[in-house]
């Protein structure tokens, strides 16, 4: 993998406006090259596609930047994989604030949106990830219980009362190119469990690795 964090923990006040600014201009600017970022669909690997499963960092881990990280994998077959850390907050603003850095200060929306730090690589694209009740030109399926989607027109439905049930909203992803995950599965350093929806929108950040860890299928 490549890349480092852009942003992990919590931004304060001024500095975080400022930051978040950025990203979802970036975000909104970047959906067309983000659509050619996402892997295209290849055969599927011989041991199976672990899109739409959990791929959790096990406690050998030996990067840094992953240590106790539980990534939704979106895409993933022989040419590649593509998946999204769920699990590294960054805060939870009002979605209000975050349409009127887009010039959309008069919408009339309720409600906040969580940001999450979702990988190395390319951290100044923008996700939104969701429930499956919500499809767009630009989403993509992650395994029938999840979905991704980036355009500006999800966070407007969003905040209109007119988009998904479930969502947050992730800058950056983890990606390997062929057969690199599959050598990192072979060396211990990632388990796999079922993608629940529970675990992937609603249960606390902080708990997120010790759940899914202990949902373990089997370390590959």
């Amino acid at each position: 993998m490549s890349g480092t964090w852009l942003v992990s923990g919590m931004w304060p006040g001024r500095r975080f406006v400022a930051v978040v600014a950025f990203l979802v201009v970036a975000f909104l600017m970047a959906a067309p090259v983000l659509s050619a970022a996402v892997p295209a669909p290849a055969e599927t690997p011989a041991h199976g596609s672990l899109a739409g499963q959990l791929l959790i960092a096990t406690p050998s881990m030996g990067d840094p930047r992953f240590a106790r990280t539980v990534i939704l994998m979106v895409r993933h077959d022989t040419g590649g994989a593509f998946g999204i850390v769920i699990n590294r907050p960054i805060a939870e603003r009002p979605l209000a604030e975050l349409l009127a850095m887009l010039g959309d200060k008069d919408a009339p929306v309720a409600g906040e949106m969580r940001i999450v730090a979702g990988g190395p690589v390319q951290p100044e694209l923008g996700f939104v990830v969701h429930s499956t009740d919500y499809s767009g030109p630009q989403t993509i399926d992650a395994g029938g219980q999840t979905a991704v989607t980036s355009s500006r027109d999800i966070l407007r439905d969003i905040g209109s009362g007119k988009g998904p049930k479930k969502s947050f909203f992730a800058f950056g992803y983890a990606g390997w190119g062929r057969g690199q995950l599959e050598g990192e599965l072979k060396g211990g350093s990632w388990a796999t469990a079922p993608a629940e929806q529970t675990l992937i929108f609603d249960e606390d950040r902080e708990k997120v690795w010790d759940i899914a860890y202990g949902r373990r299928t089997q370390d590959l």
